[in-house]
């Protein structure tokens, strides 16, 4: 098998023409035509589906497609390793974070003890949601990621790590007669059935646990906005457009704690568990080991400082 066919196989795929792809690697599109041909024939499958829009990959192509990037991504670890043989752990890792956890407080001190004690690993930190981030992992695309557990999934394993409850956060405008606090006072779920509640979608973790304890009391939340940007959150709540729910590690991270009303949310308290995701078949490059180790030193510091469990 030659492996530059695979290459220039999923650049096309990528890219969703022959054209592009040829443009992108500087091929010539006959010549990029002819590797497609030559794969379609050693494995005896279409491959492709040809339109005036472009190319799509066939069943067959989306396979193929999946394990090229798996195959490429172990060429890559096998360079890296035999280029760094004997020296400090180099390379490229990819770590992912889901967004409103205590990812957001370990992104920073990551980021620092990669480039004190690696200097030479280059860093990619991805925010985005379980399903997305996990998906990313099974292909290959990502090392590891600290996301909230979503449960048994084929090709990924969870290493849990934390638990944390969740409280509410809002401008004291959008609780009445609440002043800020520091997180030790409570709020029940029915008294926050009363406040305009800005979450993300039903597709995060929090919004579904959020929902599920409402329905246990039966009662339902007051949704006034669903936001997936951090940044726009942030601004909505700070304005008092509405509150939030989120861990106190991620509203420590991102908001002025200080100026708002933070509450644990009881009757009943909602938990959310976070771990560690990486692949359950493809084994972790050297400079990714590296990482992953810090990733534990870390979250066992931040535990220990935060009183997490």
């Amino acid at each position: 098998m030659d492996t530059r066919r695979l290459y220039s196989f999923v650049k096309i795929v990528d890219a969703g023409s022959i054209t592009r792809a040829a443009d992108i690697l500087h091929i010539a599109q006959p010549a990029l035509s002819q590797q497609v041909s030559l794969l379609e024939s050693q494995f005896k499958q279409q491959l492709l589906i040809r339109s005036k829009r472009g190319v799509a990959p066939t069943e067959a192509g989306r396979a193929l497609y999946r394990h090229a990037q798996l195959i490429l991504r172990q060429l890559e670890h096998a360079q890296a390793a035999v280029d760094v043989s004997g020296r400090a752990p180099a390379g490229s890792v990819s770590v992912g974070l889901a967004p409103y956890s205590t990812g957001a407080a370990l992104a920073l001190p990551l980021l620092r003890a990669v480039r004190e004690r690696y200097p030479d690993i280059l860093l990619h930190i991805n925010e985005n949601f379980g399903g997305v981030i996990s998906e990313a992992i099974m292909t290959g695309r990502m090392d590891m990621a600290f996301i909230y557990d979503a449960g048994p999934i084929r090709g990924v394993q969870f290493e849990p790590m934390r638990t944390e409850d969740l409280y509410l956060v809002a401008a004291p405008g959008a609780v009445p007669g609440a002043a800020p606090a520091s997180g030790n006072d409570d709020v029940s779920i029915e008294e926050l059935a009363e406040v305009g509640l800005l979450l993300p979608s039903r597709i995060h973790t929090i919004r579904q646990v959020v929902d599920a304890a409402f329905r246990q009391a039966s009662l339902e939340p007051r949704v006034v906005g669903e936001i997936e940007s951090v940044l726009t959150l942030v601004s909505a709540v700070s304005a008092d457009v509405g509150a939030t729910v989120l861990p106190w590690s991620a509203a420590q991270a991102i908001l002025d704690v200080r100026k708002l009303v933070v509450r644990r949310i009881v009757n009943p308290a909602i938990e959310v568990k976070l771990s560690l995701c990486t692949s359950d078949h493809q084994p972790l490059s050297e400079p990714a080991h590296a990482v992953h180790d810090l990733f534990h030193e870390l979250i066992l510091e931040f535990g220990k400082n935060s009183g997490g469990r």
